[in-house]
C-alpha cells in the first residue's frame, strides 16, 4: 500500500490551510520537523508518567504549540522573508516566555494578595495579545474580533449599556488575573482539554495515517461497496466515516478521500456536484464519529461532567445514522440516474484485510477496550499508539524509526490550529462567566422560543450558521454552548417535569410551601393532581418568578439519569448544529474544498451538499424528543431503526425517487410516513406505519416496474 495521506497530517484543525503554510525550506522545515518530534514527546511523558500541575501543562502546551504556530503561520501569509521569519521566531519566543512567566508567578501574585507587578501587566498584555494573534494566523479575522470584543465588554463597554447586558464591578487587574488563571480562562479547562486527551487522539489518529491506515479505509470502503449500486459514492460515505474514527476534519477528510471517491463518482456517471456533495456531507460527518469527533466530545465532557466513554458511547449511533442518510442519497440518486452496480476493479475484502486490516482494526479495538475498562483517555490513546506500532509490522508499512518520528512531528504540526483555538477559546468563555452573560442570553433565547423546542432549536442553527462563517466547528461548539446549552437544558428539563407531574408525581414538601407562597391560587390543585396544561402553566410561572424553586422540583421528582440525558442532548444538539457551516451557503469550506476537486460550481457543489446533509438537523430533533441518548441500548436501538425508515423516505421524497421515480403525490405521502416514522410515538404506532410504509413502497415499485415495462 502508498501512503495517500502522507502530506495531510490528521487533526480536527477545522481551519488549518495545511500542515505549513510557510514556503518549503529546510530552515524551516527541519526545526520544525524536530520541534514537532519533541512536543509529541513531551505530551507523551506528561500525559503518562508526569506530575505537572494542570496550569504548568497547559501553559507548555500553548508556549510550544503557539512557537510552531508563529514559525509555520507567518505574520504575512506566504510570505517567504527571510527577515520575517526571525521576526516571527522572535514573536514566537517572546509569548511562549510571556506564558511560562506568568504560571511561574502565580504564587508571588498570591502572596501579595492577587496584585500584579509591571512585569506581570506586561507579560500578561503579551500572553493575550499573543493568543489573539494566533488565532488571527490560523483562522482569520473573526475570532480575534470577538475575543477583543468581549475583553472591552468586561473592561470598557459593557458598563455604558444601559439594558440586561450592563456591566460593571470588575477591576482591569481582577479581568486580567482571572483571563489567566481562572477555571474557565486562557490555561483552564479548554486548555488542559487541550493538552491531555484531544494531543493524544489527535497524535494517534497521525500514527495510524502513517502505519497506512488512510489507503487501508478506502481500499476496504473499495471492496465493501465498490460493486453495489451507486457504490462508488457509498465508499465516499464508508471511507469519510471511517477516516472521522482518526481525523474529525472535515476538510482535512475531504482533501485526503476525495481525491480518490470524486473522480470515482464522476466515473461511474455522478453529476459532478452530487459526487463533491457527496464528499463534503460524508466529510463533515468525520466529526460527528466517535472516537474523536473533531475534539466535541472531549470538550463536551469537560462542560457537561459527563463521562468521555458515555458521550462517544451514545454518539455512534447518530453517528451512523446520519451517514445511512447521505448514503440514501447516493442510492437513490443512482437510481435516478438510471445507474447500474459497477464491476469495480478495487481490491478483494481478503486481500486488503491480510495487508491492513490489522494495523487499522486492532488499535481501534484496542482503544475502545481500554475505554470500557475504565482508562483515562490518554492513557488508552498512549497504548493505542503502542499497538499501531506493533501491529504495522505485520504489514508492508512497517513503522520504522523514520516512520515514527514522522508520526510524531507530523501529530504536532496538525494541532496547531486547535491548540491555539482552544487556548485562546477560552478569554471568551472567561469573559461570560464572570459577567453571567450567557444566562441572561439563555434566558431570551427561551423568551423567544416560547417554551416551544423547535423554534429554540431554529434559533440556535441559525446562530450556528452565522458564527460558522468565521469560526471553527470546535470554536463554533464552544461559544454556542456556553451560550444557549443552558436553555435547551431547561426547555427539556421543564418538558419532563410536565410529564412527570401530569402523571401524578409528588411535589417535594419543600417545594410545595414555596409554590403556595408565590402563588396561593395554586393550592386546590397542587393537592387534587396537576393536569399537563396547569402543570405547563406552573412550571413556566416558576422559571420566570422562581427558578430556585424549579430547580429544587427538578432534582428532587425526576430521575438523575432523566437529567443527565437532557443536559447531554442540549449540548449533542449544539454540537450538531455546529457542524452546519460546513455545507451550508454561503460559507462551507468543505463543499467549496470538493468542488475544487470535482472541478464544480462552488455555490451549487454547497447547495447540493446542504441538501444531502439534512441529517444535521433531523437528528438533533430526535435528541430533543426523544430517548436517543438516555443510555438504555434496546430504546436507542428502536429509535435507530424507526428512524433509518423515516430517513430514507424523507430522502425518496426530496429527490423524487427511491429505487423508482415518483410523482409529487407519491412524494407527498412518503415525506409523510418520514415525519411519522420521526415523530415520537409508542411502539405499536410505529410499527403500524413502518408496515403502511412498506406496502406503499410495494406498491409503488410495482407501478414504477409496470410503467418502465411499458415505455420500454
Amino acid at each position: 500500500m502508498t501512503d495517500i495521506q502522507e502530506n495531510s497530517p490528521p487533526g480536527p484543525s477545522e481551519g488549518d490551510s495545511g500542515s505549513l503554510l510557510r514556503s518549503r525550506d529546510p530552515w524551516v522545515d527541519r526545526p520544525v520537523y524536530w520541534i514537532g518530534v519533541g512536543i509529541s514527546l513531551l505530551h507523551i511523558y506528561f500525559n503518562t508518567l508526569g506530575t505537572l500541575s494542570t496550569l504548568w501543562q497547559s501553559a507548555l502546551h500553548f508556549a510550544l504549540l503557539g512557537l510552531l504556530c508563529a514559525v509555520t503561520f507567518p505574520l504575512i501569509k506566504g510570505s517567504k522573508s527571510k527577515a520575517l521569519l526571525l521576526l516571527d521566531v522572535a514573536f514566537g519566543l517572546l509569548i511562549a516566555f510571556a506564558a511560562l512567566f506568568m504560571i511561574w508567578r502565580e504564587d508571588a501574585i498570591y502572596d501579595r494578595g492577587v496584585h500584579l507587578s509591571t512585569s506581570e501587566w506586561i507579560m500578561g498584555a503579551l500572553l493575550i495579545l499573543g493568543a489573539i494573534e494566533y488565532t488571527r494566523r490560523t483562522t482569520g479575522w473573526i475570532v480575534p474580533a470577538i475575543i477583543i470584543t468581549a475583553l472591552s465588554y468586561v473592561t470598557l463597554w459593557g458598563g455604558w449599556l444601559d439594558n440586561v447586558f450592563k456591566f460593571t464591578g470588575l477591576s482591569n487587574e481582577t479581568v486580567m488575573f482571572r483571563s489567566v488563571y481562572g477555571d474557565d480562562a486562557l490555561f483552564g479547562g479548554i486548555a488542559r482539554i487541550s493538552s491531555t486527551v484531544v494531543f493524544m487522539f489527535i497524535l494517534f489518529g497521525a500514527f495510524l495515517v502513517k502505519s497506512g491506515a488512510g489507503d487501508f479505509i478506502v481500499a476496504l470502503a473499495r471492496a465493501v461497496a465498490g460493486r453495489m449500486v451507486g457504490g462508488p459514492g457509498l465508499v465516499a460515505v464508508l471511507s469519510s466515516g471511517l477516516t472521522g474514527t482518526i481525523s474529525g476534519s472535515a476538510v482535512a477528510n475531504t482533501v485526503s478521500t476525495g481525491v480518490i471517491t470524486i473522480p470515482l463518482m464522476k466515473k461511474a456517471g455522478f453529476p459532478k456536484k452530487f459526487a463533491a456533495g457527496v464528499e463534503a456531507a460524508s466529510s463533515t460527518g468525520g466529526q460527528l464519529m466517535p472516537p474523536i469527533m473533531g475534539a466535541g466530545a472531549f470538550v463536551m465532557a469537560n462542560y457537561t461532567q459527563i463521562s468521555y466513554t458515555h458521550i462517544v458511547a451514545v454518539a455512534a449511533l447518530p453517528a451512523l445514522l446520519y451517514f445511512l442518510s447521505v448514503a440514501f442519497f447516493v442510492r437513490i440518486e443512482a437510481k435516478r440516474q438510471g445507474l447500474t452496480a459497477t464491476a469495480d476493479d478495487g481490491p478483494k475484502l481478503m486481500t486488503v484485510l491480510k495487508q491492513g486490516g490489522a494495523v487499522f482494526l486492532v488499535p481501534i479495538m484496542v482503544l475502545i477496550g481500554l475505554l470500557i475498562a475504565g482508562f483515562t483517555p490518554t492513557y488508552a490513546a498512549a497504548i493505542g499508539i503502542l499497538a499501531v506500532i506493533v501491529c504495522s509490522w505485520l504489514t508492508p508499512n512497517k513503522m520504522t524509526p523514520r516512520r515514527i518520528l514522522d508520526a510524531l512531528s507530523e501529530g504536532a504540526q496538525s494541532m496547531v490550529t486547535t491548540a491555539v483555538l482552544l487556548v485562546a477559546v477560552g478569554l471568551v468563555v472567561n469573559v461570560v462567566a464572570m459577567t453571567g452573560v450567557g444566562n441572561v442570553l439563555s434566558q431570551m433565547i427561551q423568551v423567544w422560543a416560547g417554551g416551544n423546542m423547535v423554534i429554540a432549536i431554529i434559533l440556535i442553527a441559525l446562530a450556528s450558521l452565522v458564527l460558522g462563517m468565521g469560526l471553527p466547528v470546535t470554536a463554533a461548539y464552544i461559544v454556542l454552548a456556553t451560550l444557549s446549552a443552558p436553555a435547551l437544558y431547561n426547555l427539556m428539563a421543564d418538558s419532563y417535569l410536565v410529564d412527570a407531574l401530569a402523571s401524578g408525581a409528588a411535589i417535594p414538601e419543600a417545594a410545595k410551601m414555596m409554590i403556595l407562597l408565590a402563588q396561593p391560587d395554586m393550592a386546590a390543585s397542587l393537592e387534587s393532581g396537576l393536569s399537563p396544561d396547569q402543570a405547563g402553566i406552573l412550571i413556566a410561572s416558576l422559571r420566570e418568578t422562581s427558578p430556585e424553586v424549579l430547580q429544587l422540583m427538578q432534582e428532587q421528582t425526576l430521575a438523575p439519569a432523566l437529567l443527565t440525558t437532557a443536559l447531554l442532548s442540549a449540548h449533542m444538539i449544539i454540537f450538531w448544529l455546529s457542524q452546519d457551516s460546513n455545507v451550508t451557503p454561503p460559507v462551507c469550506l468543505t463543499a467549496f474544498a470538493a468542488a475544487t476537486i470535482a472541478k464544480s460550481p462552488q455555490m451549487a457543489t454547497g447547495v447540493t451538499a446542504w441538501k444531502i446533509a439534512k441529517g444535521l438537523y433531523i437528528v438533533p430533533v430526535l435528541f430533543a424528543y426523544t430517548p436517543f441518548l438516555g443510555g438504555e441500548p434496546l430504546v436507542a436501538l428502536e429509535i435507530f431503526a424507526f428512524a433509518v425508515v423515516g430517513v430514507y423516505a424523507l430522502a425518496g421524497a426530496l429527490q423524487g425517487c427511491m429505487e423508482y421515480p415518483m410523482g409529487w403525490i407519491e412524494r407527498a405521502i412518503a415525506a409523510a410516513f418520514g415525519v411519522a416514522l420521526l415523530w415520537p410515538m409508542d411502539t405499536l404506532s410505529h410499527l403500524g406505519i413502518a408496515t403502511g410504509f412498506l406496502v406503499f413502497f410495494a406498491i409503488s415499485l410495482k407501478r414504477g416496474r409496470m410503467a418502465k415495462a411499458v415505455t420500454r
